[in-house]
């Protein structure tokens, strides 16, 4: 049985990208609603599956009322 492409980044990952711990993410994630404007997809089993995109869209994104 072949396995699906994985859709996304995990936490862990995100934190990489972002040189931050994990904890970091989840806590901004918990408190904002979306970590820097990115918003990720719970999956079943709890876990967040993040845009594989992510980095690129908190580097592109505007600062709101403009």
């Amino acid at each position: 049985m072949a396995r699906k492409a994985k859709a996304g980044l995990s936490t862990e990952e995100i934190a990489d990208l972002f040189h931050v711990r994990p904890t970091s993410v989840r806590e901004h994630l918990s408190r904002k609603g979306s970590y820097f404007g990115i918003i990720p997809n719970r999956l079943p089993n709890g876990r967040l599956d993040w845009p594989a995109d992510s980095r690129e869209r908190a580097f592109t994104q505007k600062p709101d009322g403009s």
